[in-house]
């Protein structure tokens, strides 16, 4: 189903080099708002470190963001080291395949890492990705995102309900 993720972690920092290699992923897609920092804009804890050490084992980043929020974007960009995509009007492809190009990598070995399930999930899935539901790190969002994470919860527990059939 295209709402369902590949997978669910409580936050980027457990996604590990293990987790990547048995699913043959080279590289991740990261939203920015609530996935990598909060509604204050403070970084999630352990994220600087996190990006570095899947860096080093040569695993590519990249932000694709629904914000149009310049300064924002490039102050998280400058702080992880990581290029970015703005205003990618997510779930459609663009911004996905604009960081796919960049990144020199095909779709099948590319994870998306996002806290929502109708921009993130959606378009890694539209796209053929590998998709990775992660929990917001703050309760605190956008009007428009508050409004979807009922609906969202709910399509979680269709999501666990489908999981624990498949075992």
């Amino acid at each position: 189903m295209l709402l369902y993720p590949n997978h669910h972690f409580k936050n980027v920092t457990e996604i590990n080099m293990n987790f990547l290699e048995g699913n043959r992923l080279k590289g991740i897609i990261l939203d920015m708002d609530n996935t990598l920092i909060d509604f204050n804009r403070n970084l999630l804890d352990g994220v600087k470190q996190w990006c570095q050490d899947l860096k080093k084992n040569n695993i590519k980043l990249y932000i694709v963001s629904n914000s149009n929020k310049k300064d924002k974007l490039e102050q998280v960009s400058n702080a992880l080291e990581i290029p970015y995509a703005s205003f990618s009007m997510k779930p459609f492809k663009k911004g996905f395949k604009k960081a796919m190009e960049e990144m020199n990598l095909k779709n099948e070995n590319i994870a998306v890492v996002g806290d929502q399930i109708f921009t993130d999930i959606l378009g890694a899935n539209r796209c053929k990705m590998f998709s990775i539901l992660v929990d917001p790190i703050a309760e605190k969002d956008i009007i428009l995102t508050r409004i979807k994470r009922p609906i969202e919860r709910y399509i979680m527990k269709q999501y666990s309900k489908h999981k624990g059939a498949e075992k």
